[in-house]
């Protein structure tokens, strides 16, 4: 018994180390003039957020990372929601990662476009 108790102690020191995420490339920025690229701007933000899911954990936070990525016409888009960044409404695009992707498909690229988004 004695042996059993010492080597189930011991398994429970040795603990596998923990293993970090792969490290991935940042999305490409996005600025609102090149239709095409917002899927893949997706797409990339998504990997990142399946990727770290500790650090993703809310819709905020993938909107708040995804904003930091936008320039010029989208840029501006997101303005006014970033101004009003304390807002913690669930219809709030910040706060609310499907609307945000919604709303970028419907202002950045063709009518049908948005419905394959959905």
């Amino acid at each position: 018994m004695g042996q059993l108790a010492q080597a189930v102690s011991s398994r429970d020191n040795s603990r596998a180390p923990e293993c970090k995420n792969p490290s991935m490339k940042a999305p490409d920025s996005f600025d609102g003039t090149q239709a095409h690229k917002l899927r893949g701007f997706i797409q990339s933000c998504q990997l990142i957020f399946y990727n770290n899911p500790e650090t993703f954990f809310s819709d905020r936070k993938k909107v708040l990372y995804s904003t930091s990525f936008l320039t010029g016409r989208s840029e501006k888009w997101i303005e006014p929601y970033l101004s009003n960044i304390s807002n913690e409404d669930l219809s709030y695009p910040l706060n609310n990662w499907k609307l945000f992707e919604t709303q970028s498909f419907t202002l950045f690229v063709n009518p049908n476009e948005v419905r394959k988004a959905g």
